[in-house]
């Protein structure tokens, strides 16, 4: 259709019918695949032949290159357009799943987990930018910030279950294969559901130097938090390649600073709400990846639940996550996101500490399990929608890519970070109370269950740094974030217009 002149300056259009359900199927795409292949990895290693070291690469391949990239696929939202970024994301993950599904190698396996993370990179910004420009500050952002967040925990949940049954019933290869028919119907869905692109200012400029130095220093960064298990902290492989993680990151700071059009304008971060929202992202996310990982292995190694079990034991949790958000939807009006956060936090805490509490080698589902994952996952759930809204608060509309970006890098930064050191934890704790067992035995599950309840008490202590964190660097009242100092340019390269 025809169009006249737009402003930077012009309401984009109300959403249509078809917008939210596609963002909600990026959403829990994105967080299923972080987690539905892991009970899948014994019977993907047994058929591909892979070497035990090499397995967990699977995992890692996606983690590096999701971690990664999230930063570069945030603002190419901003820069060529929302809809251009989430159908090109969709045929990456759709095209990658489907290799992966019919891998007949190790290597060919892992380079498609890779693929398929950068696909994800794409996906993650962009559908809590579109939430941010096309539905209303107020209750209809506040619904849609709920589904979206709810949406992120449940794929990650679900994906533990779908794991577990998937490959019992049909074979490792269905846990790929699933995603090709899901990315079909949104591809299709994204045609007439998601607004066109249309350029309102002139071309603007990728941060090409930027984009390389986070896009390094990030993936560096997960790199050498993923391999603390196989190579410890204090091995020269684990500090080299954190401390040169810290200087590609540094250099990156430096170069935003004086990047007509940054990748990542720092000054977004003097911003109170955004700046809190990042830092309860980060901690929040260390405690609760760590938290799902080590649920999965009690239920497994010490209580001895197979897959299917294990994955069905996750529902309550998928529950309370759902529960958690609604109130946050019904609530955020009055209470604000500062109040939301701090009491979701402090509640997703109090459901860790009882797990660390609770769970023992003789524990049982309702004894161990059910109370604490419906206490955690309705604290969890309540902080989805104030944490959305606080990281996009005040952002300008050609800013909101990038706020994306940022905040799925935190969440996916500290669920890396989390889960490396409360592995050693863990660990740690296990081997501290082993008795009784020759050299080269195994631990036991009394002593499994110790390492766990030691990580889950540190999953708790992150929960409550992330409440009290948000209680001092939130303010009470949101203001607009402080605009870019650098020349003029159109707050918007791109706006949307209907089909």
């Amino acid at each position: 259709m025809t169009t006249s002149p737009t402003s930077p300056t012009s309401s984009p259009p109300p959403p249509g019918p078809l917008l939210l359900p596609v963002l909600l199927t990026v959403q829990f795409l994105v967080s299923l695949d972080m987690s539905v292949v892991n009970i899948a990895l014994p019977d993907m290693g047994s058929d591909l032949g892979f070497a035990p070291e090499s397995l967990t690469w699977v995992v890692n391949a996606y983690a590096l290159a999701f971690g990664g990239l999230l930063m570069l696929g945030g603002r190419l939202a901003d820069l060529v357009g929302r809809r251009r970024t989430l159908v090109a994301g969709f045929l990456v993950f759709g095209a990658a799943s489907l290799v992966g599904g019919l891998a007949q190698s190790p290597g060919q396996l892992i380079a498609a987990r890779a693929v398929q993370g950068a696909g994800a990179a794409a996906l993650a910004p962009v559908a809590l930018a579109l939430i941010t420009v096309h539905f209303t500050a107020g209750r209809e952002r506040a619904r849609a910030l709920g589904l979206w967040g709810a949406s992120g925990a449940l794929g990650g949940a679900v994906g533990i279950m779908a794991g577990g049954l998937l490959t019992d019933w049909v074979g490792w290869r269905s846990v790929m294969l699933i995603n090709v028919p899901v990315v079909l119907v949104a591809l299709a869905a994204s045609r007439s559901g998601i607004p066109a692109d249309r350029r309102t200012g002139p071309a603007p400029r990728l941060d090409v130097a930027g984009a390389l130095l986070v896009t390094a220093g990030t993936s560096a960064l997960v790199l050498g938090l993923v391999r603390t298990e196989a190579h410890g902290w204090g091995s020269a492989t684990t500090v080299g390649t954190l401390a040169a993680a810290a200087v590609l990151l540094a250099a990156f700071c430096v170069v935003e600073r004086h990047a007509r059009g940054p990748l990542l304008r720092l000054g977004l971060l003097t911003h109170r709400p955004v700046l809190s929202a990042n830092v309860f992202a980060l901690l929040m996310s260390s405690g609760q990846f760590a938290a799902f990982y080590f649920t999965s292995l009690y239920l497994q190694d010490v209580m001895a639940y197979g897959p299917t079990r294990a994955g069905a034991a996750f529902l309550p949790f998928c529950a309370g996550v759902v529960a958690g958000t609604v109130i946050a939807t019904r609530t955020v009006g009055r209470v604000g996101e500062r109040a939301l956060l701090v009491a979701g936090g402090l509640l997703g805490a109090a459901g860790f500490a009882w797990f660390a509490l609770a769970v023992e080698a003789g524990g049982t589902f309702a004894g161990s399990v059910l109370g604490p994952s419906l206490v955690a996952s309705v604290g969890i759930g309540m902080c989805f929608v104030p944490l959305g809204a606080a990281a996009t608060s005040g952002v300008a509309a050609g800013e909101t890519g990038m706020a994306s970006g940022l905040l799925n890098a935190s969440r996916q930064l500290g669920g890396s970070i989390g889960l490396a050191v409360l592995v050693t934890v863990a660990s740690s704790a296990s081997s501290a109370t082993r008795a009784g067992e020759g050299p080269g035995a195994g631990p036991g599950p009394g002593a499994l269950a110790e390492g766990y309840a030691a990580a889950f008490g540190v999953a708790a202590a992150l929960l409550v740094g992330a409440a009290v964190a948000t209680a001092v660097l939130h303010g009470r009242r949101s203001a607009p974030a402080p605009s870019a100092a650098t020349p003029p340019r159109p707050a918007e390269a791109y706006v949307s217009e209907e089909s």
